[in-house]
């Protein structure tokens, strides 16, 4: 009797612990998802991000450091020419610094709040969280979550979000569009959560001036363009648009601005002249402006106009007969497209 006893207690035994040993549902996965958003107070993360944009993959490295889903700074820099942007959030508004043209511009927005950011954590559980039809799967490290996403531009159509399975902490996002291609590859490489975080860190003439220690403005944007500035052209071109601009050249002073025009159903224009070093970093208010993730540039939008630096060039992209995802993508098509 004894024996049988001993028997069933350790089969009983051997039950829990294989079923402990288990695979978690998706509704047991999902509800840690949610207590992670919850208990994630702060942290701060390096990833490397990878664009198909272009003829060549581009590479930049992102840093974000996060409080109280309230104050924000994260750092997009290019790996090939060590130059970066900052977006910024305090308690003063959104910033978006580039630390070489001393430029800041300031806005009243609600970012990130309104669009997916695959660098953002609490990004990343929201969008699973939210996902009427996400797919679940899982391996033997990771949590893997394909989602729909809500970026302005709407090629960006899914993503594929893995967490490690032991802590939910980020592994990598890959996001692609309607063929599955994918357009942004993203690797978290470190990933602290609820580190102590002061709130000095996220104020706006301290990240400028840290920002410019480590990369110094341009003395003289001039002479240090002339040698390897190049007109660039965008790669993706609307259905019903001429491929081929009509191009101009307009001499200001000393500066040299070039225009492409593109007629069609949807005309555009794009303008691009070279970058000019502010003489100070006073914010410039753009109360009626949205801040736009180009992927490898920070743009900004206003009214039907696209405009960003990236490369030692100023950007401007304009139309009246696109939609704003539209002339998102035509500006995304922008970046390291060489000169016909």
């Amino acid at each position: 009797m004894r024996k049988k006893m001993w028997l069933s207690l350790v089969a009983a035994f051997m039950v829990v612990i294989l079923v402990g040993c288990g695979e978690k549902s998706q509704e047991d996965v999902l509800n840690d998802v949610d207590k992670a958003l919850e208990e994630t107070t702060s942290y701060t993360s390096k990833a490397t991000m990878q664009l198909a944009t272009g003829q060549e993959p581009q590479t930049y490295d992102v840093e974000v450091m996060q409080k109280d889903q309230s104050y924000y700074k994260v750092d997009l820099k290019n790996t090939t020419n060590d130059q970066s942007q900052i977006i910024l959030k305090n308690d003063e508004g959104v910033f978006v610094l580039t630390p070489a043209l001393n430029k800041v511009f300031r806005f009243q927005s609600d970012w990130p709040k309104t669009s997916s950011q695959a660098y953002l954590y609490e990004s990343l559980l929201k969008d699973i969280s939210l996902g009427a039809d996400m797919e679940f799967s899982q391996d033997d490290d990771f949590y893997i979550f394909k989602t729909a996403t809500m970026y302005q531009n709407k090629n960006l159509n899914s993503q594929e979000i893995r967490l490690h399975k032991k802590d939910l902490k980020p592994a990598s996002v890959k996001i692609m569009d309607a063929d599955e291609k994918v357009l942004v590859d993203l690797t978290f490489t470190e990933f602290e959560k609820n580190p102590t975080v002061a709130a000095e860190e996220f104020e706006t003439e301290k990240v400028m001036t840290g920002a410019q220690m480590s990369e110094p403005t341009m003395a003289d944007p001039e002479e240090e363009l002339n040698e390897e500035f190049r007109i660039y052209y965008p790669e993706f071109v609307p259905d019903g648009v001429n491929d081929q601009p009509e191009e101009d050249q307009v001499e200001t002073g000393d500066r040299t601005t070039f225009v492409q025009q593109y007629t069609g159903e949807k005309s555009f224009t794009l303008i691009q002249e070279q970058a000019q070093v502010v003489p100070a970093s006073t914010p410039q208010n753009l109360v009626s402006a949205k801040v736009v993730d180009l992927g490898f540039a920070v743009g900004i939008q206003v009214n039907d106009t696209i405009m960003w630096s990236h490369n030692g060039s100023d950007f401007s992209l304009l139309s009246q007969d696109m939609e704003m995802d539209e002339l998102i993508e035509v500006a995304r098509s922008v970046v390291a497209v060489g000169e016909k």
